[in-house]
């Protein structure tokens, strides 16, 4: 009994460190190798632990990741709003544990398993509740590898997949090497070799998918204006931020008009640039009229309306030459919590912070796409996503199909200060850049903004809480890829392969009792040879 509570202390203790580990793949550490390192400690330590036990092991793994990388949401809200999303994010990675600790229970590593369990779980969190969090998944760190290059086969669950799969492999490889020290002949190399070229190939795999950066190119300016100061009041003074982004625009064009940068075909205000009500406040609308003049060209302004009455809306809106407004596009996922608060009466009872949210933001009805036409004739199609958008699959390839051939991402990450947030958010641009095959111009009200080629390589990367322009030429692209034209389908698939194992399993659990539960699976030793590998080891050996 010692010893189970023992093993059971170390696997719980692997699947911290695990989680702690995964933290460093993501920005700004940004060491994506560790990723699958991470997966496989968090297989290593929920395989043969059984339902109960193997939720606490994910439990524990979710909360020594996410609270660290999720440090940011409570920057100028204080502990409990980040707590409290950290820890719905851990219940889902728990939910991995536990499944996968009971399709286990035998004790052996299940590589594929573990795969399928990690995509539906991601998916659900992806979700649910309120339409899910999707911020931080495992494709997300994997912007500058290998097999991040496999988001446009399959998107960003595929490549969380493989990653899965490469960490239960890695973990099944673990397994075997200890395996081998219970035995005084050891373990012949091929029960190792397997799994770990297994690995390698999958990790090097993504070297070979094309990822084209050709197409008929256009002009783009992206103003990151800045604001007054860092935290929730940035927007106390609207009108200076509003007036910062007109300076450093007008700047620029002077610099145009001298020939000392080429005419933009588009020009892109992030998110909140105008937080004053243009179509309702003359002075606001007057500021941009009076820039889209001296412009000459097509100018899209991140703003907040105020309807429909009660509400708001946070906007994108399309201003050309001598027309004023000839398009607009409505934020279609209001983020819970920060723009609208759900069942507002019963969160109510736990912080009296929701009513800082005095009026609910409203979700918009359709997708976002601007037709510009270029200087040189381009046909400008730009798809729009507003801020934590970006991370949420439908969203952006929702415009893509739309016919979007130029992403265009707005963000304001004023309320997260010097933090980690904006870097994450570059890297989610960059990931979805190879996914749909399409330029982004990636604009924030204080940092960090990029052109992205669709390679996924960010260029011009700007610094926090500076005036910056980013300018320069991108590639339109019309080709769709594999991931945009299969969809959900990934998800789809891995979720019908584990209800396939999960009826296998209760099926097997059925059929008579498995040896190896005479004793109590729930804190089996992953150290102990499964029935399998002893009869690798014997066939080998023979």
């Amino acid at each position: 009994m010692r010893r189970d509570r023992g093993q059971l202390v170390l696997r719980l203790v692997v699947a911290l460190g695990g989680g702690g580990l995964l933290c460093l793949a993501f920005p700004s550490f940004d060491v994506w190798v560790v990723a699958p390192f991470a997966m496989a400690l968090l297989a290593w330590s929920a395989t043969g632990l059984g339902a109960r036990r193997g939720l606490l092991a994910g439990v524990l793994f979710g909360l020594a990741f996410f609270v660290p990388t999720l440090s940011w949401s409570g920057i100028y809200v204080g502990a409990l709003p980040w707590l409290a999303l950290a820890t719905l994010e851990s219940l889902f990675v728990g939910m991995a544990g536990a499944l996968y600790g009971w399709l286990s229970r035998a004790g052996r590593v299940r590589p594929l398993a573990f795969a399928l369990v990690w995509v539906v779980t991601e998916g659900f969190r992806a979700r649910a509740p309120y339409g899910g969090f999707p911020w931080l998944k495992l494709a997300f760190s994997q912007a500058d590898s290998p097999v991040g290059r496999l988001v446009a086969l399959g998107g960003a669950p595929f490549v969380g997949f493989v990653i899965a799969l490469v960490g239960g492999l890695l973990a099944l490889l673990a397994h075997r090497l200890l395996t081998a020290g219970h035995h005084r002949s050891g373990m012949p190399w091929r029960p190792l070799a397997l799994p770990f070229a297994a690995a390698l190939g999958l990790t090097v795999a993504g070297l070979a998918v094309p990822l084209p950066t050709d197409g008929q190119a256009a002009q783009f300016l992206g103003v990151q204006g800045n604001v007054p100061r860092a935290g929730l009041d940035f927007n106390a003074q609207r009108r200076a931020v509003l007036d910062n982004h007109v300076a450093a625009t007008w700047q620029a064009q002077a610099d145009i008009e001298a020939g000392l940068a080429p005419t933009p075909d588009l020009v892109v205000w992030p998110e909140n640039a105008s937080d004053i009500d243009p179509v309702r406040n003359a002075d606001a609308a007057d500021e941009i009229a009076a820039t889209v003049s001296r412009l000459g060209r097509p100018l899209v302004v991140g703003g907040l309306l105020e309807e429909p009455p009660g509400q708001v809306s946070n906007v994108s809106l399309l201003y050309e030459p001598d027309k004023g407004i000839t398009d607009s596009y409505v934020k279609r996922h209001p983020v819970p919590f920060a723009e609208y608060i759900p069942n507002r009466a019963f969160f109510r009872i736990f912080s009296a912070e929701v009513d800082r949210v005095s009026r609910d933001f409203v979700a918009g009805p359709s997708v976002g796409v601007f037709d510009v036409v270029g200087t040189a004739g381009q046909q400008i199609r730009a798809g729009v996503a507003i801020c934590f958008e970006v991370a949420y699959d439908d969203i952006m390839r929702d415009a893509v199909t739309a016919g979007a051939n130029v992403l265009l991402v707005q963000t304001n990450n004023a309320t997260f200060g010097f933090t980690a947030e904006s870097a994450q958010q570059l890297a989610i641009s960059r990931v979805r850049a190879m996914e749909f095959g399409r330029s982004i111009v990636h604009v924030s009200t204080v940092g960090q903004s990029a052109l992205i080629t669709p390679d996924g390589t960010a260029h011009q990367v700007t610094s926090l809480f500076t005036q910056a322009l980013v300018q320069g030429a991108l590639p339109l692209r019309d080709a769709t890829t594999v991931a945009t034209r299969v969809g959900e389908s990934p998800e789809w698939a891995a979720a019908a392969g584990l209800v396939l194992l999960l009826l296998l399993r209760v099926r097997s659990s059925g059929s008579g009792p498995d040896p190896q539960h005479r004793r109590d699976d729930s804190t089996a030793d992953s150290t102990d040879v499964s029935t399998e590998d002893k009869e690798a080891h014997d066939r080998d050996a023979a």
